[in-house]
Formats: C-alpha cells, structure tokens, sequence
C-alpha cells in the first residue's frame, strides 16, 4: 500500500496559499480517482481507494507544516502495511511550476519534509516537488503564506494537474 501525504496548512485562510500545494495535489488526485476525504482523525483528513490496482491512502495532515511528521507517523501506525511512503510539496528553489519527483535526500531547507523525516526517523522516503520559485524581496517565512498571483495560478492549476497525473 502507498501512503501519499500532501503538505500543507489546515484552515480557509491558507487554502489558496504556496505552501499548500500538496494539499491541492491531494485534491486533484482523490478527485481523478473517486477517492473521498472524509476519514477525520486527530492529526489528518484521509481517504483509502486505488489507484491503476494499487491500494493508496491519500492524507492531508491537519498538524501545520512545521509538525506534518506527526500525522504522517500516525498513518503510518494506523496502517501498518505501508510499502512506499509519497510526499507531495512546494519548493522554493525550483521555478514555478516544475515538478520534481525524488527519492531520498535532505530536507533542503523544507520545515514539513523535516519535521517527516524527524518523526519517521528515515530520510527515505520519496518526494514529489512543485517548484514556487524564491522571491527577491520577500522574506520566505512570507511569500510561502501568500496566494498565487494571476499569473502564477494558471501555472500552478497545470502542476497540480500533472503531478496527479504523474503519482
């Protein structure tokens, strides 16, 4: 079984945000797979279904990025024959809108994929990357809290869609 886990802040006031990416993602792929997201638990919202005949849990931790490896320790406890581990996030130092998909590595300055390989205790795990860009002016802790501008979010809708596409 796979778990895919898609980053980002719970709440109405960072739905649109870079930072929730990966909750986007999550979206579109339960979406395109009649997955629903329904299952509430303390740390997370999920749903079980398949995906081309491989069982997936989708989850979109309610932790806040910065303590995503809570709820990701806690899936992975609850089903306990996850095989493959998938997180889906932004990343600062990729250009808008292209996609990365990694196995292993550091966290690169990313709070949520730190606080997963902390609670995981691993590094190993493989990981779907949307680049948002690095901004001049703006302080990061900032512009990944801010939304998409006009132009970024037709960019942003054809990521989102192909990274579906690609887990």
């Amino acid at each position: 079984m796979w778990l895919i886990v898609g980053l980002g802040n719970p709440g109405k006031v960072y739905s649109k945000t870079r930072h929730n990416l990966g909750f986007m993602v999550i979206d579109a792929l339960a979406s395109k797979s009649s997955i629903k997201i329904k299952n509430k638990s303390k740390n997370s919202v999920s749903g079980k279904g398949n995906i081309n005949c491989i069982e997936v849990i989708l989850l979109k931790p309610l932790t806040f990025m910065n303590k995503s490896g809570i709820a990701v320790k806690a899936a992975c406890k609850k089903y306990q024959n996850i095989e493959n581990l998938l997180i889906v996030h932004d990343d600062l130092d990729l250009k808008p809108g292209i996609i990365r998909i990694k196995k292993n590595g550091s966290a690169g300055g990313h709070r949520g994929i730190e606080s997963v390989s902390d609670y995981m205790g691993t590094k190993d795990f493989t990981r779907l990357k949307i680049g948002i860009g690095r901004p001049d002016k703006i302080p990061a802790e900032d512009y990944v809290l801010s939304p998409f501008s006009r132009q970024e979010k037709t960019i942003m809708k054809k990521s989102v869609e192909k990274a579906a596409d690609a887990i």
